[in-house]
């Protein structure tokens, strides 16, 4: 039984620079039938131009997995923290109140 728990485990490397992470206030998710694209962007203030810091590919189904593990996580976040507040719905190009790009 050990033997077989040895062969099941997953060893899982987590370079520096990765360990650091990205932050991202926006993620735009596009689909097609083979696979679902999520971008992870930071938008910040003021500025008319926004980078996407990671691109993450993923299967239908780990799509859906991805999201069951969310919902769970944000299930057992709310019942430490509380419920978290939805925003008011936001659209894009999002505004932060800085001046109005123009080109």
């Amino acid at each position: 039984m050990e033997n077989q728990e040895e062969q099941n485990q997953l060893n899982i490397e987590l370079n520096e620079e990765i360990a650091e992470g990205q932050y991202a206030n926006l993620a735009i998710i596009t689909h097609s039938n083979a696979e679902f694209v999520v971008d992870f962007v930071n938008v910040m203030p003021g500025l008319p131009k926004a980078k996407v810091k990671s691109r993450i590919i993923l299967t239908p189904q780990h799509a859906k997995r991805f999201m069951k593990a969310m919902l769970d996580n944000i299930k057992k976040y709310e019942s430490v923290h509380g419920p978290i507040q939805d925003q008011e719905q936001v659209s894009v190009p999002l505004n932060f109140g800085g001046p109005t790009a123009q080109a």
